[in-house]
């Protein structure tokens, strides 16, 4: 817990510094789209997960492939900002800042995450009525899904915002029958 704290205590000012720069800049939803590329980054490549962790790398390295990684379309800003973390030993944090500034994002234009899981992938149609779904539950301006499938639910979806868990799959109602049952011995 006590790490955790500590990462907080370094993510959410540089996220924060970096929200201020784009509100100031009007380029909220161009580093919004940054971070996600990065955050989809890490998840695909091991080796940059690595590379950018590495205390041992050069920083003037590291400069060089976040330059290759963003390319040549990515904001001075943006780009200015990944030298900064660099160079203040930070990029370490990367992640967890993309991550907090993407929630920021969020919480700026109202925009719900959804985690949804279900048994068989999703339609688009099916994809857009949850969306609208949730929307409408949570009175938010959008809805963005994080879509995973699990084979064990056996048909439905559970959906998953903030806190709140709503189990329309086929295991949850199984088991709250089972628990009726149990219950009424």
């Amino acid at each position: 817990m006590k790490g955790n704290t500590m990462i907080a205590q370094v993510v959410e000012p540089y996220a924060g510094a970096l929200m201020t720069l784009a509100q100031e800049t009007n380029k909220v939803e161009a580093f919004a789209e940054n971070c996600r590329a990065l955050l989809s980054l890490f998840q695909e490549s091991a080796e940059f997960r690595s590379f950018v962790m590495n205390p041992l790398v050069k920083a003037e390295d590291k400069k060089g492939v976040l330059q290759g990684v963003c390319g040549q379309d990515v904001d001075t800003y943006f780009l200015n900002f990944l030298f900064l973390l660099v160079d203040r030993r930070r990029i370490v944090f990367l992640e967890g800042i993309c991550q907090e500034f993407v929630a920021l994002q969020r919480k700026l234009n109202n925009i719900v995450l959804a985690d949804v899981t279900s048994a068989q992938p999703l339609t688009t149609d099916q994809e857009a009525a949850i969306a609208d779904q949730v929307k409408q539950m949570t009175g938010a301006n959008a809805v963005e899904l994080n879509i995973s499938t699990d084979a064990d639910l056996i048909g439905g979806v559970v959906i998953k915002v903030g806190s709140k868990v709503f189990d329309a799959s086929l295991r949850g109602q199984l088991r709250r029958i089972s628990m009726d049952l149990l219950g009424s011995n």
